[in-house]
């Protein structure tokens, strides 16, 4: 059959006559399987997490099929688990084939990280499939390796987005969400780099459509308190007001609190936590210790690595333990 563009960028391609061949070695137990619609998440994307998986799609009237078929299954299993080989008969189960945008087969599709990252297409030699397989092996990073990975980019994104690279970070953080959809801490990046655009509701937005299973995760709260803080600050007014009324008494320390609030929400966390430490330094039962609280509240905001978070840190413990 004719063969069409490649989505996945892989460099082998075009339809090939070979013979079969094949050595007649039994593949290890789960090191080749069939697979089917419903099961392809588990047998493909979950399993690609570990080890890469190859998904040869195929039917029973294809020529080409019948003789790729051998050829790939043998150099698997000479492989020896650097790789898997799932088979899935498009016949019985079209949709997944459809979805990929395969049009002709034999076609194979090596899936890493729950993700495609390379194919081919075709009935191509031995020699092509051991090279496919040698080099996507060797590409693949461990489970450990890849931790590590997403790990230095969250680093490099909250790096971005504390020197105000607003746009670079929400890119990066994009990019991680997209390589391991479920890191609460790429997505609270991304709201928070919305947050310090001034997008607000588009945060709030981020915000709404956190998983139920997400919203505990200390990043996706973190990020709930600072739109909380926010949009509760929008409601005291100017703060040149609020200034004139502490030039003209030092002790209203209602006036401070909320001062607080908006010097929180404009992102000047250090002026924010000075004005709740002069509040406990002045009246410690004001409020409850309310200014104690709202500082406690600020620290889950900005993350307990945040300098504002640090330094008022210390100072609270002088002011708690003197």
């Amino acid at each position: 059959m004719s063969g069409f563009d490649n989505p996945y960028g892989g460099s082998l391609g075009g339809q090939m006559n070979v013979s079969q061949g094949t050595n007649g070695a039994t593949p290890p137990a789960g090191l080749i399987k069939d697979t089917t619609t419903a099961d392809f998440a588990r047998d493909v994307l979950e399993e690609s997490k570990t080890v890469p998986v190859l998904v040869d799609f195929w039917a029973p009237w294809c020529g080409p099929c019948k003789q790729l078929g051998p050829i790939i299954e043998k150099v698997v299993t000479e492989a020896a688990g650097k790789v898997k080989l799932v088979k899935m008969n498009i016949d019985d189960h079209p949709s997944v084939a459809g979805q990929l945008g395969i049009q002709s087969i034999p076609a194979v599709i090596a899936f890493s990280g729950g993700q495609p990252v390379d194919g081919f297409m075709g009935a191509v030699p031995e020699s092509k499939v051991r090279e496919f397989i040698d080099k996507l092996s060797a590409a693949s990073p461990s489970e450990k390796d890849r931790a590590a990975e997403i790990a230095a980019a969250l680093e490099e994104a909250e790096g971005l987005l504390a020197g105000d690279q607003i746009q670079e970070a929400g890119q990066l953080f994009a990019a991680i969400l997209q390589a391991d959809p479920e890191n609460a801490k790429a997505l609270a990046g991304i709201g928070r780099t919305m947050v310090a655009a001034g997008q607000l509701e588009r945060a709030r937005e981020v915000l709404d459509q956190v998983p139920e299973e997400m919203r505990e995760d200390d990043a996706i709260k973190a990020l709930a308190a600072r739109i909380a803080q926010i949009e509760e600050a929008r409601k005291f007014g100017d703060p040149a007001a609020l200034r004139q009324a502490l030039d003209a008494n030092p002790d209203d320390h209602e006036a401070r609190m909320k001062l607080a609030k908006v010097l929180n929400a404009e992102g000047k966390r250090e002026e924010a936590a000075n004005e709740l430490l002069t509040i406990m330094r002045k009246d410690r039962e004001f409020d409850e210790d309310g200014a104690r609280r709202q500082l406690l509240a600020f620290f889950e905001a900005w993350g307990p690595k945040d300098p504002a978070t640090i330094a008022a840190r210390r100072r609270l413990s002088t002011i708690l333990f003197s």
